[in-house]
């Protein structure tokens, strides 16, 4: 995949967000047990971005504290707990499937543009990050003391409580379709 290719897709993932949203409300169909065990992940998913968007200055300095000590793309990685506790809340095992090739498709040549632009910025630093914390599965200790601590000015700068209302609105719909769609 080209280089022009991934930036089109780093720039396609928020429209193609939503219309697999779309989809998945159209198709999904929610049960109790499914929309409680999906629900504990979405929120999980949902506190690791509120986490990470407190620790990032973009552009400005190299993220390593917080979650970034553990992962060099948390954001990503609590979206992707997101979407996947929406699809176990959807009770449709396809639904997920598609979130998978999607998520795989998209997101990992993004991270690999964003590592580039990461190099170009912050160089030998993020050099020497990159290759002690993982792309997305994070480890489990952290990679460097800091004594950076959660900015909620930042929470706030990044509009992160977006995604809280998003999965508010969301799960508000799917338990109205489990309760009168049965």
């Amino acid at each position: 995949m080209s280089f022009r290719d991934r930036l089109t897709l780093q720039r396609m993932r928020v429209p193609l967000g939503f219309v697999f949203a779309i989809v998945f409300l159209v198709f999904a169909k929610p049960q109790p047990v499914f929309m409680a065990i999906g629900g504990i992940v979405a929120i999980i998913g949902l506190l690791i971005r509120a986490w990470s968007s407190g620790h990032i200055r973009k552009n400005k300095d190299l993220a390593i504290s917080g979650p970034y000590a553990h992962t060099r793309n948390p954001l990503y990685l609590g979206s992707f707990l997101l979407g996947l506790g929406f699809c176990i809340a959807s009770s449709v095992w396809w639904l997920g499937l598609i979130f998978i090739v999607l998520y795989l498709g998209i997101y990992f040549p993004v991270m690999n543009v964003e590592a580039r632009d990461l190099t170009a910025m912050f160089g030998k630093s993020f050099e020497n990050y990159a290759a002690n914390v993982p792309l997305f599965f994070p480890r489990l200790t952290a990679y460097a003391k800091s004594d950076l601590k959660f900015d909620l000015n930042l929470y706030l700068k990044y509009r992160e409580y977006r995604a809280g209302l998003g999965l508010l609105i969301a799960w508000v719909i799917l338990a109205l379709k489990a309760i009168y769609l049965r």
